[in-house]
């Protein structure tokens, strides 16, 4: 399937009437094969995520690491924002015996997986009380090895089906992430809490360690949904010459592809996606401050972002996958722009309520709402920019860009608010929406009339 293919999905000739799907086969779509391999892959993705960074620090708390440590370590995540930079291979290098049996895709995502698990098993053994570094390599190895699985995953979502299906893949993707964070975040710390011996210390290595291996077993899902699932009929890759055709094919032929189709608009389309979640980013930051000042407890928060924003969450991803499916990338990238930033004025709103446990639920309801439909439209849209020749690498560099301008900017939340109070600092994150509905409404004109295969519809 190559690029005139997804042309074909995406675009129709001039004044050509194109018939909008029942909103019953819309739903159906959810239960298709690739939607169901993507809902069980989405959770493989999700599951090392927490265990690299939240619940790890809660361990690493309780087995008395001090914070400044605790810090330092959190900087394995950095392997998510740089998996752009060995992306090239998993776009291109074979792995030998596994690729010819399982195909490239997923052959690297197997890999990967394993990786995964042996990390894990590797920090369940190994007590950082009393040795720290062995923990901390195997951290790192579930991080690099969640990081490539995130490629290769992207790559083979992107490959298995056209542009059309794209948003309800996202959606069956972040569902299963997010059902594998809960699982990872809240799941994780009651297996510890229930393995725990009561007569004993507070701090049982052996209960972590239970919780751990749990963990590492629950990556069967991901691997079994591997095993048993087809390889995406991407294009076969040209024989390369020598080294040097090799390493342009890989390294530089991605990027020099996307420049290409694009040409000046490639500038419109990077910009869009630099910002599209600046809104979201740079509010979230300060979300957690902000409930501790206004008073809510941690059942009280946790109860609520756990259950209803989770909840919320799934219902506008599926939300955005159908609309996308029924009225276009374009139009429901616009609304959760639109909704990404209003819900900020909302926190700005609940700013005046005090302690409002149901005025908090409302709120997070709406920006979990909100965050999902712009999150599904914007999977789509980032997928639909890819060309299948380089999918992997093209897609990995999208998504570490997307984060890197409202991370810096994030970084400079706090003295904001210390400046200027938080009901003025949700105005301002939601005033950084409005140059983002532009980029959309210029991104959809420059690509309407756009010869080449363009990504909105």
């Amino acid at each position: 399937m190559g690029s005139a293919y997804y042309s074909r999905m995406t675009t129709s000739a001039p004044g050509a009437t194109q018939i909008k799907p029942s909103w019953s086969a819309v739903f159906k779509v959810y239960l298709e094969p690739a939607c169901l391999r993507m809902l069980l892959l989405g959770f493989s993705a999700g599951l090392p995520l927490l265990l690299v960074l939240g619940t790890l620090s809660f361990w690493l708390r309780e087995a008395g690491i001090d914070r400044t440590t605790i810090g330092y370590l959190s900087w394995v995540g950095l392997a998510y924002a740089f998996k752009w930079a060995w992306a090239p291979l998993v776009d291109r290098l074979p792995i030998p015996l596994l690729t010819r049996w399982l195909g490239r895709r997923r052959s690297w995502l197997l890999l990967s997986q394993l990786a995964i698990v042996v990390g894990l098993i590797a920090m369940s053994f190994n007590d950082p009380r009393l040795a720290l570094e062995p923990v901390v390599w195997g951290a790192l190895a579930v991080a690099l090895g969640s990081a490539t699985q995130d490629i290769a995953l992207d790559a083979f979502r992107i490959e298995s089906a056209g542009t059309e299906r794209q948003a309800a893949l996202a959606a069956a993707y972040q569902t299963g992430y997010r059902l594998a964070m809960i699982w990872a975040g809240a799941g994780c710390l009651w297996i510890a809490a229930r393995a725990e011996v009561p007569e004993l210390a507070s701090y049982q290595h052996s209960a972590w360690q239970s919780a751990y291996l749990v963990m590492a077993a629950t990556m069967s899902v991901g691997v079994l949904t591997v095993l048993l699932s087809p390889e995406p009929l991407g294009r076969v890759m040209p024989q390369a010459k020598n080294l040097t055709d090799w390493l342009r094919g890989a390294l530089v032929e991605p990027f020099a592809d996307f420049v290409r189709r694009y040409r000046w608009q490639a500038a419109l389309i990077l910009a869009l996606i630099a910002v599209y979640r600046i809104s979201d980013v740079v509010m979230g930051i300060m979300a957690n401050p902000f409930y501790v000042d206004m008073g809510y407890t941690k059942d009280e928060v946790a109860a609520v972002t756990k259950i209803y924003g989770v909840v919320m969450t799934l219902v506008g991803a599926f939300v955005g996958g159908a609309l996308s499916l029924r009225l276009g990338v374009a139009r429901v990238l616009m609304l959760g722009a639109v909704l990404s930033a209003a819900s900020n004025l909302l926190f700005a709103w609940l700013g005046t309520r005090g302690h409002d446990v149901t005025a908090l639920i409302a709120v997070i309801s709406a920006d979990n709402l909100s965050s999902g439909i712009a999150s599904a439209a914007f999977i789509a849209y980032l997928s639909s920019l890819t060309n299948v020749n380089y999918s992997a690498t093209q897609y990995a560099l999208f998504s570490s860009m997307m984060l890197l301008a409202p991370k810096f900017l994030a970084g400079y939340s706090g003295r904001y608010v210390d400046a200027f109070g938080y009901q003025n600092f949700f105005v301002a994150t939601a005033l950084l929406g409005v140059p983002v509905l532009l980029l959309v409404a210029l991104a959809a004109r420059v690509n309407a009339g756009a010869p080449a295969p363009a990504p909105f519809t």
